[in-house]
């Protein structure tokens, strides 16, 4: 942890504001949940992600699906990939998605792309690939991704339906 510099007041109802800077680095939208902690003497808040509970699920999840479809297989939180099968595996795990999929996130989008096509990851990894893409929903709000990416091969309509069962799964999984 470090210091900000910046002190805040609450206010008679008993609220603070989180000042601009800091909601934008870590990526803190309006209306946007967000848990709080007390270790020892100290407040910590930090973003609440339903998804946050399902990750050793999501990775089995993902491991069973690889063994069918031999594509790359990603499961995202709002904010992260938390569960991903495939050659980038390792490059991808734990990273922050890029803007791209958070709008896509929002915007409850299923896409398929069955030419190949940029698609932004993360910040810094970008794939030349044809994908299926799906939201997963928790209570109707959109809380992450199944994404199906293949730099090699085309991804078929098929596959494109598997990935929003995938979704489906997941969310029904959440609300239960």
């Amino acid at each position: 942890m470090y210091t900000t510099g910046i002190v805040r007041r609450i206010d008679d109802l008993g609220r603070i504001v989180i000042p601009k800077e800091i909601r934008k680095k870590l990526r803190i939208r309006d209306g946007e949940n967000l848990e709080i902690l007390v270790r020892d003497n100290e407040i910590v808040l930090q973003k609440y992600s339903v998804m946050k509970n399902i990750e050793d699920f999501a990775s089995n999840f993902t491991d069973a699906i690889y063994g069918f479809i031999k594509y790359n297989i990603l499961i995202t939180s709002d904010t992260s990939i938390i569960a991903c099968s495939g050659p980038m595996k390792k490059k991808l795990i734990n990273k922050d998605i890029s803007e791209e999929l958070i709008t896509c996130i929002h915007r409850k989008e299923n896409m398929y792309e069955k030419y190949k096509k940029n698609l932004s990851l993360t910040e810094n990894d970008n794939v030349e690939a044809t994908y299926a893409i799906s939201t997963i929903t928790h209570d109707g709000d959109p809380v992450g991704l199944v994404i199906f990416c293949s730099e090699d091969e085309t991804i078929t309509e098929s596959e494109m339906r598997i990935c929003e069962i995938a979704a489906k799964i997941l969310s029904k999984y959440l609300d239960d």
